[in-house]
C-alpha cells in the first residue's frame, strides 16, 4: 500500500480547475492524532489518519467504528413534550383507539409514517395513514383533510415530518381529536396548541438533537411509548414489539434527508443497514430486487437507489405509494408497487431533464452577476422536480439555490443550500417579512411560494440575508484524503476504508487522487448509457476498473472517453465490489483532469 496524506495549500497535483471546474484540495488532518488512533486500536496508519481528518479523537475512535444505540441513544425524555406524546400514544394503545397518521410525501415522511403506522397497528390500534397530494393540497396538514380524518373516527391525529407550523389547519381537530406532532423542521415562535409537539428544533428544546430526521424522532417516540406501556403492565400477558426492526426505516430517512452521519445518526444508519440486510421488510426487499441491488445495503443504496424511487411517488405520482410500499406485507403486491415506483422515477427523470437545462442557463447568468443566492423560475416547471433541480444547480455553482415552477402567477419551489449557509432560516425570515406566501425548512433545504411580482424583492432579500455566500468559490472544491498509486488500490485497502462507513453528510467517503494514469479502454454502459466504465493503468503498473455515474454528457465524460491514451489525473473513492463470489477493487470516479 502506498498512500500519502500531505498537508499543503497548493492544489492537489496542481489541479486548480478540473474537468468539472473544481479545485482539488487536501483534507487537513493532525498527523499525531492519526498515529495515536492507529496505535490505540491497532489500525493501519492510513485509517488512523482518515479518522483524524474527520475530527475523531483517539478516545472516540472505537465508538466511531462500532456505533451502537446502547451507547448513543439518549433518554427520549430529553425532547420537550416527549413524555406528553408518549402518554397520549400509550392511551390510544390501551383504549384501542382509531388513529390517523398524517405524513409527508418525501422519504422521511414516508418512513416516519410507515414506522408510526406499523408500531401502532402492532399494538392493536386501528390506523389510517394519510399523505397529502403535493399539487392539490400542498405541504403539511390542511384543515379539510384533518376534518375528514376526524369524521372517519380518528380520536388521535399523529403528524409526522410536518405540523410544527400548521397552527390554523390543526384547529380543525379541536373538540374532535387530540393531535401529536412529531416533526423536525425549523420551528418559529409558539408551537401549535396540541396535546404534544415534539421537535428537536423547537426554540425551547435543549436536547441537542437538532440533526435528527422525523423518522428518528418517531422512533424515539415509540421507545418512550413502550416505556409507558411497560410501566403500566401492558405487556404482562403479551410480547413486546422489537423496535430495532424499525431501524431500516430510520436509516433510510436519515440518509435521504441528508442528516449528518455523526453521533446518534451514525448509530441509526449503521444498525439500520444491518436490519435492512436481513431482508425482513417486504417492501424494501422488493424495491432492492427491482433496482437489482446485489451488494449488501449501504448508504449509497439508500441515497441513490431506494430514496429517489420512493421520493418520485410524492413528486409526480401517487403521494402515498412510498408509504404503502413500506407498510406492505404481501410480496406480490410489494413487487407491483416497487415496479410502479421505478416507472414513476423514470418519468421523473424525464421531467427533470426538461427543466434542468433552462435552470442552468438562468443560474449561469445570475452567478456571473455575482448573486450570493440563485433564484430561478419557469412557467410550467413541475413542482415535483424543483427540489432535485435545485440540488443539481447547487452542485454546479456552489451557491444556495431556489428553484420554482410558476402557475397562474404563483411560484412554488424548493431550495437547497451548502454547508454553513442556513437557507431555512432565511426563507422563514422572508415569509415573516411578507415577501413569501409560504416558507419553511431547515439549514440545507427549504420550501416556499411567492407571487411572481415579488420575485425581485424576494431575491434581493435572500441575497442580503445570505450575503456571506458570495465569498464561496464559484464551484465547490473537491476535497481529497490522499494519493494512491494503482497497484496500492487493492480490495483489502477498500475493505479497510469501508470500516469508516456509513458515509454521507458529515462523514464524507474518503476520496483519493490517482496521478498520471492512462485510460486503456472506456465505454458507456447501462440502459440509458449514463455510466462510463473505464479501465486504467498506472505508471507504476497495475490495472483498475473505474466507473463514473451520471455521466450522460459534459466535460468529464468527454475526457474519460476521449483521452487518447494521454496521462490524466483521476479522483474518486475506492470500494470493494463483490461479484460471483469474488471481491475486487473498484474506483468510483468523481472528477478528472489532464495531467
Amino acid at each position: 500500500m502506498a498512500a500519502a496524506l500531505p498537508e499543503q495549500a497548493a492544489p492537489v497535483l496542481g489541479v486548480a480547475r478540473s474537468a468539472l471546474g473544481r479545485r482539488w484540495s487536501w483534507r487537513q488532518a493532525d498527523a499525531r492524532t492519526g498515529l495515536a488512533i492507529a496505535q490505540r486500536l491497532a489500525l493501519p496508519e492510513l485509517l488512523g489518519q482518515l479518522l483524524a481528518a474527520r475530527g475523531v479523537a483517539p478516545e472516540q475512535a472505537q465508538l466511531f467504528l462500532e456505533p451502537t444505540l446502547r451507547a448513543l441513544l439518549p433518554d427520549p425524555s430529553v425532547l420537550v413534550d416527549m413524555d406528553r406524546a408518549a402518554e397520549r400514544l400509550a392511551q390510544a394503545v390501551r383504549d384501542g383507539e382509531q388513529v390517523a397518521v398524517f405524513g409527508d410525501y418525501d422519504v422521511d415522511g414516508a418512513c416516519a409514517g410507515a414506522l408510526m403506522t406499523r408500531f401502532l397497528r402492532d399494538l392493536g390500534c386501528r390506523v389510517r395513514a394519510y399523505v397529502p397530494d403535493r399539487l392539490k393540497e400542498g405541504y403539511g396538514p390542511n384543515a379539510t383533510a384533518i376534518a375528514a380524518l376526524c369524521a372517519e373516527g380518528a380520536r388521535l391525529v399523529v403528524c409526522v415530518d410536518c405540523g410544527i407550523a400548521a397552527h390554523e389547519a390543526l384547529k380543525a381537530a379541536e373538540g374532535r381529536a387530540d393531535v401529536v406532532v412529531l416533526d423536525h423542521h425549523k420551528a418559529e415562535g409558539p408551537v401549535p396548541a396540541v396535546a404534544a409537539a415534539v421537535n428537536p428544533n423547537r426554540l425551547d428544546c435543549a436536547s441537542g438533537l437538532r440533526n435528527l430526521c422525523a423518522a428518528a424522532v418517531s422512533f424515539m417516540a415509540a421507545v418512550a411509548t413502550l416505556r409507558v406501556l411497560r410501566r403500566a403492565g401492558f405487556f404482562a400477558d403479551r410480547p413486546e414489539p422489537n423496535l430495532l426492526g424499525f431501524l431500516d426505516l430510520v436509516a433510510l430517512a436519515t440518509v435521504c434527508d441528508v442528516m449528518p452521519l455523526t453521533g446518534l445518526n451514525r448509530a441509526f444508519v449503521a444498525q439500520g443497514l444491518k436490519v435492512m440486510g436481513r431482508g425482513g421488510r417486504v417492501g424494501i426487499a422488493a424495491l432492492l430486487e427491482v433496482v437489482q441491488a446485489r451488494d449488501a445495503p449501504s448508504a449509497y443504496t439508500l441515497g441513490f437507489l431506494l430514496g429517489p424511487r420512493i421520493n418520485a411517488s410524492g413528486r409526480i405520482g401517487e403521494p402515498d405509494l412510498g408509504l404503502r410500499l413500506l407498510t406492505c406485507d404481501d410480496p406480490i403486491e410489494a413487487r407491483a408497487i416497487a415496479e410502479r415506483l421505478d416507472l414513476v422515477n423514470r418519468r421523473r427523470q424525464e421531467v427533470e431533464s426538461a427543466v434542468l437545462a433552462e435552470a442552468f442557463a438562468q443560474a449561469q447568468m445570475q452567478s456571473e452577476a455575482g448573486h450570493p443566492v440563485l433564484l430561478v423560475c419557469g412557467d410550467g416547471w413541475h413542482p415535483g422536480v424543483v427540489g432535485i433541480v435545485a440540488g443539481r444547480v447547487k452542485e454546479r455553482f456552489n451557491r444556495p439555490v431556489c428553484v420554482a415552477g410558476v402557475d397562474g402567477g404563483l411560484a412554488k419551489g424548493s431550495g437547497r443550500s451548502v454547508p454553513g449557509v442556513d437557507l431555512g432560516a432565511a426563507i422563514i425570515a422572508a415569509r415573516q417579512a411578507g415577501l413569501l406566501q409560504t416558507g419553511g425548512g431547515h439549514p440545507m433545504a427549504a420550501g416556499f411560494s411567492f407571487r411572481l411580482e415579488n420575485r425581485e424583492a424576494c431575491h434581493a432579500f435572500l441575497n442580503e440575508r445570505l450575503a456571506h455566500a458570495a465569498a464561496l468559490p464559484a464551484s465547490a472544491e473537491l476535497v481529497l484524503d490522499g494519493t494512491l498509486l494503482v497497484p496500492a488500490a487493492t480490495a483489502e485497502l477498500a475493505s479497510e476504508i469501508a470500516r469508516l462507513g456509513p458515509f454521507g453528510a458529515g462523514n464524507e467517503e474518503p476520496a483519493f487522487a490517482f496521478p498520471r494514469v492512462r485510460i486503456v479502454r472506456a465505454d458507456r454502459v447501462g440502459k440509458e448509457g449514463n455510466t462510463v466504465r473505464a479501465f486504467v493503468e498506472g505508471e507504476a503498473g497495475g490495472r483498475l476498473k473505474a466507473v463514473c455515474f451520471r455521466a450522460k454528457e459534459g466535460p468529464l465524460a468527454e475526457l474519460l472517453l476521449g483521452s487518447g491514451g494521454a496521462p490524466v489525473h483521476l479522483a474518486g473513492t475506492l470500494r470493494a465490489e463483490s461479484w460471483n463470489g469474488s471481491v475486487t477493487p473498484g474506483l468510483h470516479l468523481q472528477d478528472a483532469a489532464r495531467a
